[in-house]
């Protein structure tokens, strides 16, 4: 199965999603903002993508709005496979996309180096 534009959008949303919870919550108790890194590895019809912060896991606070707290179940619906590793040294989101052979017809694809 190639990369079409549907799982295209589901994995720029869930790893968004991963981005946006490292950029709101891990540095909230830090004196100054830290850095998030990404990493992606594609090969073998998979796509494995690495969010990780150096800051501290966020407990979710129970009078926070009942309209935030999505972004979790949302990565997990949206990829194959969604770990969530507190580490002590920071936090490592890992994203699974399987079937996603790259799309080498497709105008603009890129092919596999």
């Amino acid at each position: 199965m190639a990369l079409d534009e549907e799982r295209i959008s589901d994995i720029v949303l869930a790893v968004n999603e991963a981005l946006a919870n490292a950029a709101e919550f891990a540095y909230r108790t830090f004196p100054e903002a830290g850095t998030v890194s990404i990493e992606a590895r594609h090969g073998a019809a998979r796509l494995v993508v690495e969010v990780s912060d150096n800051g501290v896991w966020y407990d979710e606070d129970p009078v926070r709005s009942r309209t935030r707290g999505r972004g979790i179940p949302l990565m997990k619906t949206l990829s194959d496979g969604a770990t969530i590793e507190r580490r002590p040294e920071g936090t490592r989101v890992r994203l699974r996309f399987d079937n996603c052979a790259a799309a080498a017809n497709r105008p603009g694809a890129m092919s596999e180096a």
